[in-house]
C-alpha cells in the first residue's frame, strides 16, 4: 500500500470532526476511494461503500431517493449486516456527483446523525457549483491529489528520518553534500517520469517496466478526455480542446492559453470559456495559475482570470505526452531538449498539493515571473522561478520585481537544478527538489488569542 499524508488528515477528522461530513474532491485514479476505504476500514466496525456512479449506469436503487427515511431504508437493504449507530457505522458515498439530491441531502443526514458518512467525487468540485442548496455548515471540503514528491520518496524506500534531515537542511537554507545531491536529483527525475498516479507508482514498483507505466498514462489522460465528452453537448467539445491544447501551450514561450487558438476565432476572451475553464479545474484533471500584474498580499485580492495557464494536474502524464518512452530525455542533459516546462508542471503540482492557490507574475514592463505565493509568516509575496538549464542565475523579470520597493519583497527563490544553496541581491538560490518543503501555513495548528480585558 502506498502511504499518503490524507490518510492522517482523514483519520484526524472522523476521529474528531463528528459534527460535520467531509466531501473529499479531487481527480479520478488518485486514489480517493482507496484511503477512505482504507480509513474507514480501520476505525469502524461497520463500513458501507455505496458507488453512485455504478447505481446510476446500472441498477438505480439510489436513483429515486427524496428522503432520509428512504436512503435508511434502501442503506439496510444494500448492506446484509445489521448497522450501528454513528459511533460505529460510516457510510461512504463515492461519486456522489452522479446524485445532485443525495449531495443536497446530506445536510439533513447530518442532523439526524444516525450514522457517520463520508463522501468523495471525481467532479464534486463541478456539481457543487451547479447544485442551488449546497449543505454548507454540514460539511467540510477537502481536496485530494495526485502522490507528491515526498510520498513519492517514501513508495521508493526512502526514509521519513532521512527526508526529515532534509527538510532542516531547507529550513537552515544548507546545500546537502554532493552523493545525498546526486540521489536525489535521479529520485526527482525519476518522479518527472512516474508522476504521481498511484496506478503508475505501483507499475513502476513492481518491475520499472516505464512501458506498462506510460500505457497507464495514457490510459488515465484517455479517460480524462471521456469524462469531458459526458460533460453537456455545449461545452464538451470545447473543453476537450482546451485539455488537449495544455501540452503545447505550455511549450510556448508565455505558456498561458491563447483563446484564438481554442475554436480559432479571433476576440475571444476568458469569460467566454469560463464554464470550460471552471469543469477542468473543478474536476481536478488540470492545474490553473492566474496573472497578477501588482501584486500585494494576499494575493487573492490583486488575481487577473484574462491571463491563465493551465498545467496538467500530474507531471507523469506531461513527459509521457512529450517524450513517451524515451526516458532519456529526462535522465539526461540533452542540449536539444528544454525541461523548464516539466519543472515547472510539477513545482505547479507541489504547490497545489501543499495548499497554494497558484499566481503567476505578468507585467509589460517588468516580464514574468513564474509563480507567486502567499508567505504568511512574513505576510508577504513570494516569487518563485523556477530553471532546468544552466542558465539559472539569469532572470531579469525576478530581479526587476524583487527591486520594485511598493511590492515588498523580502525574498525570492530560484528552484534549478544546482546543489550550492547562497543568496546574491534579495534571491535565494535552491536546488529543484526542496521545493518539497514549501507549505502554506495559513491554516493547520490552533492559535489562541489573548484574553480581552474587562471594560
Amino acid at each position: 500500500m502506498l502511504e499518503r499524508k490524507f490518510a492522517q488528515y482523514l483519520k484526524t477528522f472522523l476521529k474528531e470532526n463528528s459534527d460535520k461530513i467531509l466531501l473529499v474532491n479531487g481527480a479520478r485514479q488518485i486514489g480517493k476511494s482507496y484511503i477512505i476505504r482504507y480509513v474507514g476500514k480501520s476505525l469502524f466496525k461497520h463500513f458501507v461503500e455505496i458507488n453512485l456512479k455504478e447505481d446510476k449506469e446500472g441498477e438505480r436503487v439510489f436513483a429515486d431517493v427524496h428522503s432520509t427515511i428512504d436512503l435508511y431504508m434502501r442503506l439496510s437493504n444494500y448492506y446484509t449486516k445489521p448497522l450501528g449507530d454513528k459511533s460505529d457505522t460510516l457510510v461512504f458515498l463515492d461519486e456522489i456527483q452522479s446524485y445532485p439530491h443525495i449531495l443536497t441531502m446530506l445536510k439533513f443526514l447530518n442532523q439526524e446523525a444516525r450514522y457517520r458518512f463520508i463522501a468523495s467525487g471525481s467532479q464534486l468540485g463541478v456539481a457543487l457549483s451547479q447544485t442551488p442548496s449546497v449543505p454548507l455548515g454540514s460539511i467540510t471540503i477537502a481536496q485530494m491529489y495526485p502522490l507528491d514528491f515526498e510520498e513519492f520518496l517514501w513508495a521508493t524506500g526512502v526514509g521519513k528520518e532521512w527526508i526529515d534531515g532534509l527538510r532542516s537542511s531547507f529550513e537552515r537554507e544548507d546545500a546537502l553534500d554532493e552523493n545525498t545531491h546526486n540521489v536525489l536529483m535521479k529520485r526527482f527525475k525519476y518522479y518527472l517520469l512516474v508522476g504521481g498516479m498511484p496506478e503508475a507508482i505501483n507499475n513502476y514498483l513492481k518491475d520499472r517496466n516505464m512501458a506498462r507505466v506510460r500505457q497507464t498514462h495514457k490510459d488515465i489522460h484517455d479517460l480524462y478526455r471521456i469524462d469531458a465528452s459526458q460533460y453537456d453537448q455545449e461545452h464538451r467539445l470545447i473543453i476537450r480542446k482546451i485539455f488537449d491544447l495544455i501540452p503545447s501551450n505550455l511549450e510556448n514561450k508565455k505558456k498561458r492559453i491563447v483563446y484564438k487558438d481554442i475554436e480559432g476565432v479571433k476576440g475571444k476572451k476568458f469569460s467566454d470559456y469560463a464554464n470550460e475553464f471552471e469543469y477542468l479545474t473543478n474536476s481536478g484533471v488540470a492545474l490553473d495559475v492566474s496573472a497578477i500584474s501588482n501584486p500585494r498580499f494576499p494575493l487573492v485580492e490583486s488575481e487577473q482570470k484574462r491571463l491563465v495557464k493551465l498545467y496538467l494536474n500530474d507531471v507523469g502524464l506531461l513527459t509521457g505526452i512529450l517524450y513517451g518512452l524515451n526516458v532519456n530525455a529526462v535522465l539526461q542533459d540533452i542540449k536539444s531538449i528544454n525541461l523548464g516546462t516539466v519543472y515547472e508542471s510539477v513545482v505547479a503540482q507541489e504547490l497545489a498539493a501543499h495548499g497554494f492557490k497558484l499566481h503567476y507574475y505578468d507585467n509589460k514592463q517588468r516580464g514574468e515571473v513564474d509563480f507567486l505565493i502567499d508567505d504568511y509568516n512574513a505576510l508577504s509575496v513570494l516569487p518563485l522561478e523556477i530553471k532546468s538549464g544552466k542558465d539559472y542565475t539569469e532572470h531579469s523579470a525576478l530581479s526587476k520585481f524583487v527591486a520594485t520597493p511598493e511590492y515588498g519583497i523580502g525574498r525570492a527563490i530560484v528552484f534549478s537544478n544546482e546543489r550550492s544553496v547562497y543568496k546574491k541581491k534579495g534571491v535565494t538560490y535552491m536546488p529543484v527538489y526542496y521545493c518539497m518543503f514549501l507549505q502554506n501555513h495559513s491554516g493547520g495548528d490552533s492559535i489562541i488569542l489573548p484574553e480581552l480585558e474587562a471594560l
